[in-house]
């Protein structure tokens, strides 16, 4: 029997676009499984920080941030306490809204 995944609405701002994504996929996948085109020049390997985003709502919606993004993130520019990299942010339920922090 296949379990079905938990849906999760992500929203971009400015856009003000809502996507649905499933719980456990990255914000990044959810942006690009939906035809979104966040930027994220290393190829979502936590190698760089152009899918750094702004979390407006829902943190506690996301998996708790590693040491290896955090380390990344320390490079970013305009870095806040709701930073966070798309390609690392798990989503696990609920809605976030999110702001992409590179030009979009």
């Amino acid at each position: 029997m296949q379990m079905k995944s938990e849906c999760v609405e992500v929203t971009f701002s400015p856009s003000g676009i809502t996507i649905q994504a499933r719980a456990g996929d990255t914000v990044l996948d959810a942006a690009l499984d939906n035809g979104l085109d966040l930027p994220h020049d290393c190829g979502g390997n936590c190698a760089c920080t152009t899918c750094h985003i702004r979390v407006d709502c829902g943190l506690e919606n996301l998996s708790v941030m590693d040491e290896v993004e955090n380390d990344r993130l320390s490079t970013a520019d305009g870095r806040t306490r709701q930073s966070r990299l798309a390609c690392q942010a798990l989503l696990r339920g609920g809605h976030v809204a999110v702001t992409p922090l590179e030009i979009w």
